[in-house]
């Protein structure tokens, strides 16, 4: 639920004009996410004193009904509009219960050169497919702290996928009307399809860990937009998460602010996939753990927040050649376990 017209949020108390106007460019501009800011977060925003700040989210809360307790069957019926994004990869995805899913964060941690960025792009291009070939008809967001987006690569990715994939994902996007006029073969609507797709990942550089922070409020502002649109946002993906935090904040002293950080980062981001019925997928990289004398020694960086925030950790690790090998670590109702994907110019592809 979005609304951008400010005369909605005028209706709050203590609201005028000019809050109004100062909340809607910092991104709060439903009931919805007024309701769930902290009092804190809401003055320093909007000039506002914090115990103004704390009314103006208490009426948000009664007007948005939401911050009391909801019955179990309210919680199913929000847990059934859950989407599940496809890997494209069918072992992945039957580790995952289907696929990513939608009002998650889901961290695919891994080191230099496991496939952490290749998973990014395959999902940037998977949300943008028909829903009966593993897509959720949507748009993704791309934050981007490491340099990694490349538009080649969602070319190669998009020209890669089967045909029969190919033919109905042209209909969707309006590039040939019916399944008739699509030929999966055809360069010149090939190249219109990768076009649309491109067209429909909204990707930003962040520069520093505070830009990092400022993208994901941008996000949703795009996310709750785009709602209404034909192609809502339904996938937003930080690649990585934790590099600007790790090189800015150095040193043990520094932990408590970095984690701190994190921390609201995190759940910023979280914010973006619960309003929006968005899957967010974060990537992160590792660090060798010491301490481990069996099993693997790396474990992903961020410590303990990330762990309680991530909703499904999934750890990549290089084999053979083009296999890798997708672990799932921590999920809350599903098994761990392991499955095989293969990295190919086409993206990423069973074993």
């Amino acid at each position: 639920m979005s609304m951008s017209a400010s005369e909605d949020l005028e209706e709050l108390p203590g609201v005028g004009p000019a809050t109004a106007e100062k909340l809607e460019d910092n991104g709060y501009d439903s009931y919805q996410g007024i309701a769930v800011a902290s009092p804190g977060e809401l003055s320093n925003t909007a000039d506002i004193g914090e115990s103004s700040a704390a009314d103006i989210i208490q009426a948000a809360r009664e007007a948005a009904d939401i911050g009391g307790f909801e019955t179990g069957s309210t919680v199913l019926e929000r847990r059934e509009q859950i989407g599940k994004l496809s890997w494209g990869v069918d072992e992945v995805d039957d580790l995952l219960g289907g696929g990513v899913e939608t009002q998650s964060i889901t961290e695919v941690y891994g080191e230099f050169g496991a496939g952490k960025s290749q998973v990014t792009h395959q999902l940037a291009v998977n949300v943008q497919l028909p829903a009966e070939h593993g897509g959720l008809e949507g748009s993704a967001i791309f934050v981007d702290s490491e340099d990694t987006f490349r538009p080649e690569r969602i070319e190669q990715m998009v020209k890669g996928l089967a045909d029969e994939v190919l033919a109905d994902t042209m209909v969707l996007h309006g590039i040939v009307e019916e399944e008739a006029d699509a030929d999966p073969t055809d360069e010149a609507l090939l190249d219109d399809l990768v076009a649309s797709v491109l067209e429909k990942i909204h990707v930003a550089k962040a520069f520093n860990s505070n830009h990092q922070i400022l993208l994901a409020e941008k996000a949703q502002e795009i996310a709750s937009e785009s709602q209404e649109e034909e192609f809502p946002v339904r996938l937003l993906a930080v690649d990585s998460l934790t590099a600007h935090f790790r090189a800015e904040y150095v040193g043990r002293g520094e932990l408590a602010d970095r984690q701190q950080k994190l921390n609201k980062h995190l759940h910023d981001l979280m914010r973006v996939g619960d309003l929006n019925n968005t899957a967010v997928v974060v990537t992160n990289q590792v660090a060798s753990n010491p301490d481990s004398f069996f099993g693997d020694p790396t474990q992903p960086i961020g410590g303990n927040i990330l762990g309680h925030t991530s909703t499904f950790r999934m750890y990549l690790r290089k084999s053979k050649g083009n296999k890798r090998i997708v672990k799932l670590v921590d999920a809350p109702n599903l098994p761990d376990g392991e499955g095989v994907m293969r990295v190919e110019e086409d993206g990423l592809l069973n074993e």
